[in-house]
């Protein structure tokens, strides 16, 4: 990357006379790489100008496109306040500067002033950030080329099939932007296993974004960072339901900032049936809403629950037709202003990716792998939705199989965990009335287990079974 690249050093021997710099060389290699100090400043004027500047700006570049290192730390200090959910401007910029021994570097308050006074207006931020981008990229071009160069000439006895391995490599990272992941001994490794183990034994680490529900959260140790979790079922069966609830247990009961993607329900049915889910009015009462229904003591209750949400970490996206893309990026702006734990997709089928694909199964291929990756990159939990096909009617008992996944495969290899959820009653009102089973069809790191629990369907939850129940007594 251009961040770690020493443009002076490192530069091929030269293959005639041995003196360094020959003529040809110093063309190719000695000029000033591509940069734009002017639009540098504009970005960082923008930056410190408007706080929704900051935020898309942050999406767009990262510290290592700037040129100028003074410009890189001050866009680091800048988006450490806005990640500490700090105000940022001029004087504030200059006092974290100033606190860590920075401020002189950089020139000062006075050429903090300056960058504020070089742009009218914020408003082009964003198109100030693609020129230090597309600078960016230009310099990376320039390194992944001087380093192909050098693997060339220092390639001797290798293999020259091995040399173009290693060059392809090379500009593949370049053109996808990732950062290499360094190899490291399996000591260190083991003793950071070792760490948090007793780190976790000791209680000085979460184990993991909370479902609210007993037994779940028992075997799971609750939803872990990185993990991709699927919650399928057939239409109505209470998938929403159950994703929500894992939303309400981590947001609202254990102050988690997470996001609700709904790509069916509006946002106003979302909140009607949180409401309903926490205060126990039912989801009927709150739609109908007459005098009947809303009673004064209900009402009491509603506004005893909005002082609690007021400040709830609970966000709702009810975007329609949203792509991929924009999940990311909204996932990753939550990420580093709210300090994102959980996401909710409801569901996947419904994503679009704005693009022509070969088929169905292969765009939702992309969009599951693509899911894990996020998990991974923020290392939050993804709770993705997905519909089941019609496999579980087709049988006698109606319980569903992990192969029943509908469109793709790849949802089932890319998940770290597959709840699929079963209502007896929905088949057979007879049949084990308003109770649920929760089927982990699938656990990547642990057993796989069967969870029954209360389907309360006039309030739009899921609800634990009484500790001593017994599955074998409930038909």
């Amino acid at each position: 990357m251009a961040e770690g690249t020493n443009w002076e050093d490192n530069r091929p021997d030269s293959s005639g006379n041995g003196s360094a710099g020959a003529p040809v060389r110093d063309a190719l290699f000695d000029r000033v790489p591509p940069h734009d100090d002017d639009a540098e400043m504009a970005v960082l004027g923008g930056m410190l100008m408007s706080k929704d500047a900051i935020g898309e700006v942050s999406q767009m570049i990262d510290e290592a496109d700037f040129y100028q290192p003074k410009h890189q730390t001050i866009y680091d200090a800048i988006i450490t306040l806005f990640s500490a959910s700090q105000p940022v401007d001029v004087v504030l910029v200059a006092n974290k500067l100033l606190a860590d021994g920075d401020l002189d570097k950089v020139g000062g308050a006075d050429y903090l002033h300056s960058l504020v006074a070089s742009v009218p207006t914020a408003a082009n931020a964003t198109y100030y950030a693609e020129i230090v981008h597309q600078r960016a990229v230009l310099r990376n071009v320039i390194a992944a080329g001087t380093k192909i160069a050098q693997l060339g000439y220092s390639a001797e006895g290798s293999q020259a099939e091995d040399v173009v391995n290693l060059a392809q490599a090379e500009v593949y990272e370049m053109s996808v932007g990732k950062v290499r992941q360094d190899y490291t001994a399996i000591g260190p490794v083991v003793h950071d296993a070792l760490e948090q183990l007793d780190q976790l034994q000791q209680g000085l680490v979460n184990k993991g974004v909370p479902t609210g529900f007993r037994d779940i959260d028992d075997v799971t140790q609750g939803l872990q960072p990185g993990q991709m979790i699927v919650v399928a079922g057939r239409p109505a069966m209470g998938k929403s339901t159950l994703g929500i609830d894992f939303a309400r247990a981590a947001a609202l009961h254990h102050g988690l900032t997470s996001i609700v993607f709904s790509l069916e329900m509006s946002k106003v049915e979302l909140a009607q049936r949180i409401i309903s889910a926490e205060t126990n009015i039912p989801l009927v009462a709150l739609r109908r809403a007459d005098d009947d229904n809303l009673t004064p003591e209900r009402w009491t209750t509603l506004n005893n629950f909005w002082d609690k949400m007021r400040n709830a970490p609970l966000f709702i996206d009810d975007s329609p037709n949203m792509s991929l893309m924009e999940i990311r990026a909204k996932c990753r702006r939550l990420k580093q202003t709210n300090d994102l734990k959980l996401v909710v997709i409801d569901y996947l089928q419904l994503m679009t990716s704005g693009k022509h694909v070969e088929s169905r199964q292969q765009e939702v291929s992309e969009f599951s792998r693509a899911l894990k990756l996020l998990a991974k990159e923020l290392e939050v939990p993804v709770v993705a939705l997905s519909q089941l096909n019609r496999g579980p009617e087709m049988r006698n008992d109606k319980k569903p199989q992990l192969s029943d996944l509908r469109e793709s495969g790849s949802i089932e290899q890319d998940a770290d965990v597959v709840f699929l959820v079963h209502r007896p009653d929905f088949y057979d009102k007879e049949d084990r009335p308003g109770e649920a089973d929760i089927i982990m069809a699938k656990h990547r790191n642990g057993p796989t287990e069967t969870f029954h629990l209360a389907f309360l369907g006039a309030t739009s939850k899921f609800k634990d079974m009484p500790q001593d129940y017994n599955a074998n007594q409930g038909v």
